[in-house]
């Protein structure tokens, strides 16, 4: 396969991650979910650093890159009224505004991801909902306003309960 063909996804634990993927001559995407502090290490509890501090990893990483290979993805799962707004696109957007600055050749493109309602009854995930699609095309709209290309992931499979993040097992009830 070509190099260009593959892509490792991570959600960064720590700024040296960024380093140790870099080397692969592959795309990079990371789960960002959210630029927010308080909102990321709510979506990924295992997060230990900031973002900046990530973010400064991912550039450094950048860098070092072929420039064929300044390629990343920013993942982001939107979630109803937990970081789909428009206030949430301009954050993100300004948090892309260094890796444009410090990283020449760049193609960044983030990958909107509206939530997979997983009907959850309990634990963090029952909390969630899909966005309205008004709200993921408003926060598109923000961020290629400010020069940031972004694709929203068309769902597939949720009606078989098949789609990504639903793919769990059903209670069956015995007839008696």
């Amino acid at each position: 396969l070509a190099p260009r063909r593959v892509t490792i996804s991570t959600v960064a634990p720590t700024p040296q991650s960024f380093a140790k993927l870099g080397v692969a001559p592959v795309v990079l995407a990371w789960s960002v979910h959210s630029s927010r502090d308080d909102i990321r290490k709510e979506l990924v509890p295992t997060t230990k650093y900031s973002m900046v501090e990530l973010r400064q990893g991912l550039i450094t990483a950048l860098q070092g890159r072929s420039k064929r290979l300044r390629n990343i993805m920013l993942e982001v799962t939107l979630l109803d009224q937990i970081n789909d707004s428009e206030a949430d696109a301009e954050h993100l957007a300004e948090f892309c505004r260094p890796i444009f600055e410090e990283v020449n050749k760049l193609k960044l493109v983030v990958n909107l991801i509206p939530w997979n309602d997983i009907s959850a009854s309990f634990g963090p995930a029952s909390a969630y909902r899909k966005p309205r699609m008004d709200r993921v095309l408003a926060y598109q709209k923000v961020l290629v306003e400010r020069g940031i290309l972004s694709y929203i992931r068309t769902t597939r499979g949720d009606e078989e309960d098949a789609a990504c993040g639903m793919l769990s097992t059903k209670n069956s009830k015995t007839r008696r």
